[in-house]
């Protein structure tokens, strides 16, 4: 918890750190301080969790923990290391079936909307400023952004600097991962759907026509508003003369 608290600092501190270009004097040290401490605690954590590793299993734990690793280098990662943090909160890890596929779409939507913002962000820091830079504003950013992942290209914005190229491919290499997530969940879902059909025989559950029941008031007993013929009451016996 306090590392994802420090990390929220984070992501605070360098939005407003790049947005905000006529930051006051006064705040411009706080952000810096922020943005120092949290590289550095973030570098340590990665660097003790390797070091605590066992000595046949380290190069394992660089490969299969790529965000966790790349927090302590790139800022974009350390975003993403932060919803991670906040994946392995107690309470939030639930194991229901309802809440592990809703804990899943909304961390698939929040790690799509970082990752998108964070790119975005880190190329306007490096483009803003370079000659013959068409990426000059944050509009221009999410803009360059949301094209590139979706595969669009208009060619309109794009970057010119080597470290915004950079920030491009790893645009469009989660960009994949993103189209590529949402994919399986939409098919998960109709799978699941397609399972319950089969359950039910191949169809929904059908209507009854209309008129075949009455309408009856929810929670009573329907044998109540069954109609009921009248019967012809039997005759008296002895009534009935021989023919």
């Amino acid at each position: 918890m306090p590392l994802a608290v420090l990390g929220l600092a984070f992501i605070v501190a360098y939005s407003v750190y790049v947005l905000a270009i006529d930051v006051d004097s006064f705040w411009h040290r706080p952000l810096l301080i922020v943005l120092g401490l949290s590289w550095v605690v973030f570098l340590v954590d990665v660097i003790v969790r390797i070091v605590l590793t066992p000595r046949g299993g380290r190069w394992r734990f660089i490969v299969t923990h790529p965000i966790d690793v790349l927090s302590g280098l790139i800022p974009l990662f350390r975003a993403l290391r932060v919803l991670e943090l906040f994946n392995q909160i107690p309470y939030l890890r639930r194991r229901t079936s309802g809440a592990v596929r809703a804990q899943f779409i909304v961390f698939a939507v929040s790690y799509a909307l970082a990752f998108i913002y964070f790119v975005s962000l880190a190329t306007l820091q490096v483009e803003r400023d370079a000659p013959g830079a068409n990426i000059l504003t944050f509009g221009d950013a999410i803009w360059w952004a949301f094209v590139t992942i979706a595969t669009v290209g208009y060619g309109d914005e794009y970057p010119v600097t080597a470290a915004g190229r950079f920030y491009a491919v790893l645009l469009m290499i989660g960009g994949v991962a993103i189209v590529g997530t949402a994919s399986a969940t939409i098919i998960s879902v109709l799978n699941e759907r397609i399972a319950k059909l089969r359950h039910h025989g191949g169809h929904e559950p059908e209507a009854s026509a209309p008129g075949d029941e009455r309408e009856r008031p929810h929670g009573l007993d329907p044998s109540l508003f069954v109609e009921r013929h009248p019967q012809k009451p039997a005759e008296p016996p002895g009534d009935e003369r021989d023919g």
